[in-house]
């Protein structure tokens, strides 16, 4: 039984995550989070994907931008593999009951729990004052994500597992202020040689389309031609690689290259290893453009033959948002009756 069967063994196994529509899909979106979601949809649990549009505006967005990214996200999904018939996938701000649970979750949550979010303190730097309410408050929209359809487990990257866990504490905190055991204590799903993928010019950042460098990063829309040059010209060290994963421990650019390899070829990192270790990086990193190659063009094509049809995404965000109304209306229905709001 897994852990988070154990956690909730009277809730339905569940799973929801999601993505910020802001645009410049890169590697490290789809091997930390897209081809995951892709993996678990066929795990036979329930599969909820939402483009977190609402989350995206506690910046400011320009609209049409938005409406570009939040369809751009959703092309990603649909290209990486991600079936509409098997997992639900909308956006966010068609199902309302996310931001009316966040309301009850505003008041469940305490200051002090919101201040101790690294991510806040990451964003808003030392211009906090000038920081939207919406950007100091999101981690308990994002209660409100996965609570309101009881979800019992989320994929997440490491730098989100902070948020899960504010998650459990509101959940926590509401059960036992309303002498309840209604909403689940939610896993984060951490996993994966390459959830955290790292600059290919300097393996102890993190891969972000916001890096003032291409070449730090393989965007989902290059084209073959530019995956492999950004490959070749990945940052290395001249040491052959090891033979054994410990032997990667202090070379980040290194490990980097490794761990995208064994993503990309659904392999242990120890697996890995074992094949190419003692290889020159001349001899490894054509092993991983092809291989990149392989893997990502046909997504980047698939990417643009779905942006063409902007309607059909538009159908397929408001099928998935009518499926996701139909589990999340009655969750939000009776915690407003646990609460006590007449004619809920």
């Amino acid at each position: 039984m897994s852990e988070a069967a154990q956690n909730n063994p009277a809730f339905t196994p569940r799973v929801f995550s999601g993505i910020q529509p802001s645009g410049g899909l890169t590697l490290g979106n789809y091997l930390g989070a897209m081809k995951r979601f892709v993996d678990m949809q066929g795990s036979g649990i329930e599969t909820i994907y939402c483009v977190v549009d609402m989350h995206a505006i506690t910046v400011w967005q320009d609209p049409q931008a938005l409406k570009r990214q939040t369809r751009e996200l959703t092309a990603g999904y649909l290209a990486a593999g991600l079936d509409p018939t098997k997992s639900i996938l909308f956006n966010q701000s068609q199902v309302p009951e996310h931001a009316q649970l966040a309301w009850i979750f505003n008041c469940v949550a305490r200051l002090g729990w919101m201040n101790r979010m690294t991510q806040f303190k990451d964003k808003a730097g030392k211009n906090a004052e000038k920081a939207s309410l919406g950007l100091y408050a999101y981690p308990a929209l994002m209660a409100a994500d996965i609570l309101v359809y009881h979800a019992t487990q989320v994929p997440v990257g490491e730098d989100q597992k902070q948020h899960v866990e504010l998650t459990r504490d509101i959940a926590a905190k509401f059960n036992h202020d309303y002498g309840t055991e209604f909403f689940p204590m939610t896993d984060p799903v951490i996993e994966g040689a390459a959830t955290r993928v790292m600059s290919l010019r300097d393996g102890s950042k993190k891969m972000s389309k916001s890096d003032p460098s291409d070449a730090s990063r393989i965007n989902m829309t290059d084209d073959a031609d530019a995956i492999a040059k950004k490959i070749r010209k990945a940052k290395t060290d001249p040491e052959p690689l090891p033979s054994e994963t410990a032997g990667l421990a202090e070379r980040p650019e290194a490990r980097n290259l490794v761990n995208i390899y064994a993503a990309l070829s659904e392999q242990s990192v120890d697996a890995v290893m074992a094949d190419v270790g003692g290889k020159p990086f001349s001899e490894f990193k054509p092993m991983l453009a092809d291989l990149a190659v392989a893997k990502l063009a046909p997504i980047s094509t698939e990417m643009a033959r779905y942006m063409e049809d902007p309607a059909e995404i538009d159908r397929i965000l408001a099928d998935g948002a009518g499926r996701a109304r139909k589990i999340a209306s009655p969750i939000l229905k009776r915690t407003y009756e646990i609460v006590g709001m007449v004619g809920a």
